[in-house]
């Protein structure tokens, strides 16, 4: 999951460069007034998102293993309590009636 972060933050990155570059050598037009800090960020943004969909897709796969493994652990381990829960009630409740 680290991994597809730090590679996602990196592609956002080099957007952020690219983006930069074009805007203040005036190839792409700058921003109104103060905003062109804001409007540099958005475009990298909006540029990094598709190319991060497209280049990261098996990343992507990989880390959403990880998520569902993790997810089906803990949804393992709570049944797991719940059961062992279950069986101290019921001792508890049939110990209860034989008093």
């Amino acid at each position: 999951m680290l991994r597809y972060t730090l590679m996602r933050l990196g592609i956002f990155a080099g957007c952020l460069v690219v983006v930069w570059g074009l805007v203040y050598s005036g190839i792409v037009p700058r921003g109104l007034g103060a905003s062109n800090g804001m409007w540099v960020v958005l475009l990298a943004l909006v540029i990094s998102a598709p190319i991060s969909f497209v280049v990261l897709r098996k990343e992507r796969d990989r880390a959403s293993v990880q998520i569902v493994e993790r997810v089906d652990r803990a949804k393992a381990n709570l049944e797991a309590n719940r059961s062992q829960e279950d069986g101290v009630d019921d001792a508890a409740r049939a110990q209860g009636q034989t008093s």
